[in-house]
C-alpha cells in the first residue's frame, strides 16, 4: 500500500460514462469536481452503445411511449419516474446538440429509427455509434471546464462514512500509481456502470464489476431489484474471450430476422428482449446449436453500409459479410436494471450520497429495460442530481473525518475487490432465490 494523501472537492464523480460527464456539466463552472475512471477515460459502456437514444416525439407519443416501456418492463417499473425521463427527453436531445451531438438528420428534423418493443419510430441515432458519438462529446465538453479535474485507472475503494450518522464524506481511491487516496467531498455521486465484468458472456467491459454495489451493501445503503439483470438476444457469436460484440436492437428494427439452423424464421423478432431471448435460448436447444442465425437479407446494402458500418466491419472481421450471408447471433449479459435505490434527483438512501446511470435504480425499467431508454435515463437522471446538489452546495461544509477510515481495510486491494464480488454475486442469488 502506498502512501495515504488527502484530497478536498466539492464534489467527486466516480465514472466517466454519460451519466457521470453529463452530471459534471450541469453543476455551476465555480463548483470544484473531481472525477475519477476505473481504466481509461473512454472505456466505459456509455461508448459501446449501439442503437441510439429514446425521445417523446410529441404529447400524440407519449400514451404509447409510456405503454411500450411498463410493457418492456412487466408493468414493475415506477411510474412517476418514467413520467420524468418521457417529459425531460426533447430537451435532454436539444442539450446534447448543444453539446455537438449530430444525431441523424431527415432535412431540418431529426431522424428516427425503430426498435423492439416499440410501437413507433423513436429513437435518435448516429450512425451505429451513438453512443460513442455522445459519451465523446461529453467528454470534449468536460475537458475544456477548468472546474474539472478528471483521473484515469483510479478506482474507488469504498466511501467514507459516519455509520451512526448514514452520511457520506467521499471516498477512499487507489491511483493510478498505486497509492490510497482519501478524498473528501461534500457530495459523492456514483456513476460506476454496472456488472457485467462478473459474467462470462457479457457486452460489458470486463473492469465494471459492481464495486460500487457491494460497498452501499456494506454501508447498509438499500439497493433494489438486485437480480433484475438483463440479457441482450443477439451478440456476434464468436469463441475468442473478452467482451461480447453487439448487434443492435436496431438492426430488426430495420428488418433483420432471426432463423434456426434450417433457416427458418422462429419468432417476432420485435418483441421485447427478455421475450425475444427466451425464443432463441428454446432454438438453440431444439437445433443442439451455440447459436443462431440472423439475416440482413431485407435491409439494403446501401442502408447497412451508412446506417451499421461498425457492425459490418466488426462482422468482416470476424468472417462474415452480412451484405451476403447470416451471421451467428446468441444472447448475453448485457444490461443492470436494479441498483442503488434512489429518488427522483437520485439520491440514495445515504446522506450525501447520489447514484446515476447503471448503477442506480430509480424504477424507470421496471424487470426489464425498453430498448434505447438507458442513454436517456441516464443523462434525465443524472442532470436531475447535478441541479438538487447544486441548490445544498451553499449550506454544505468540510466536516473532520480524523477517525473514520480505517487504513487496513485496503492492505490487500486485490482480496477485497474479491470479496466485493463475492458480496455482489451472494446478493443477486438471494434475490432471485427470494423471487422463486
Amino acid at each position: 500500500m502506498g502512501v495515504t494523501m488527502m484530497k478536498k472537492t466539492d464534489v467527486v464523480i466516480v465514472g466517466t460514462g454519460a451519466a457521470g460527464l453529463f452530471c459534471a456539466l450541469h453543476f455551476p463552472k465555480e463548483t470544484q469536481i473531481l472525477m475519477i475512471s476505473k481504466s481509461d477515460v473512454d472505456e466505459s459502456d456509455s461508448f459501446l452503445a449501439q442503437g441510439g437514444m429514446c425521445m417523446l416525439r410529441g404529447m400524440e407519443d407519449y400514451d404509447g411511449y409510456f405503454e411500450d416501456t411498463m410493457r418492456a418492463g412487466h408493468y414493475e417499473n415506477r411510474k412517476e419516474s418514467v413520467d420524468v425521463m418521457i417529459r425531460s427527453s426533447a430537451e435532454i436531445a436539444q442539450e446534447l446538440v448543444g453539446f455537438g451531438v449530430d444525431f441523424e438528420r431527415d432535412g431540418d428534423d431529426f431522424a428516427f429509427t425503430r426498435e423492439g418493443g416499440h410501437g413507433r419510430p423513436r429513437i435518435l441515432f448516429h450512425e451505429d455509434t451513438t453512443g460513442k458519438e455522445i459519451t465523446s462529446k461529453l467528454l470534449e465538453n468536460v475537458q475544456q471546464r477548468e472546474n474539472i479535474t478528471i483521473l484515469e485507472h483510479t478506482e474507488m475503494l469504498d466511501i467514507i462514512t459516519d455509520t451512526e450518522n448514514q452520511l457520506c464524506y467521499g471516498i477512499v481511491m487507489r491511483d493510478s500509481t498505486g497509492n490510497i487516496q482519501l478524498v473528501q467531498a461534500k457530495y459523492t455521486v456514483l456513476a460506476c456502470g454496472g456488472l457485467g465484468g462478473l459474467y462470462q458472456h457479457s457486452t460489458n467491459f470486463r473492469h465494471i464489476t459492481g464495486d460500487a454495489l457491494a460497498i452501499a451493501k456494506r454501508h447498509n445503503v438499500t439497493l433494489e431489484h438486485i437480480d433484475y439483470i438483463q440479457i441482450h438476444p443477439t451478440t456476434l457469436y464468436s469463441e475468442k474471450p473478452g467482451r461480447r460484440f453487439l448487434i443492435s436492437e436496431s438492426v430488426r428494427g430495420e428488418g433483420a430476422i432471426l432463423l434456426n439452423k434450417n433457416k427458418e424464421r422462429f419468432c417476432d423478432e420485435l418483441l421485447p428482449r427478455d421475450v425475444v431471448t427466451a425464443a432463441i435460448k428454446k432454438q438453440m436447444e431444439i437445433d443442439d446449436m451455440p447459436y443462431v442465425w440472423l439475416s440482413m437479407e431485407k435491409i439494403p446494402k446501401e442502408e447497412i453500409t451508412s446506417h451499421f458500418p461498425n457492425i459490418l466491419r466488426q462482422c468482416l472481421e470476424e468472417g462474415y459479410d452480412p451484405t451476403k450471408e447470416c451471421i451467428p447471433v446468441v444472447p448475453a449479459q448485457h444490461y443492470f436494471m436494479g441498483g442503488i435505490q434512489v429518488d427522483l434527483s437520485s439520491k440514495t438512501s445515504m446522506e450525501c450520497l447520489y447514484a446515476v446511470g447503471e448503477t442506480s435504480c430509480n424504477g424507470v425499467h421496471g424487470k426489464n429495460r425498453l430498448a434505447s431508454n438507458s442513454l436517456l435515463e441516464s443523462m434525465v437522471f443524472a442532470k436531475r442530481a447535478a441541479l438538487a446538489i447544486t441548490e445544498q452546495l451553499p449550506k454544505a461544509e468540510f466536516s473532520d473525518i480524523t477517525g473514520m477510515v480505517d487504513m487496513t481495510l485496503y492492505e490487500d486491494v486485490d482480496k477485497l475487490k474479491e470479496n466485493y464480488k463475492k458480496i455482489i454475486l451472494d446478493e443477486i442469488e438471494k434475490e432471485r432465490k427470494s423471487h422463486e
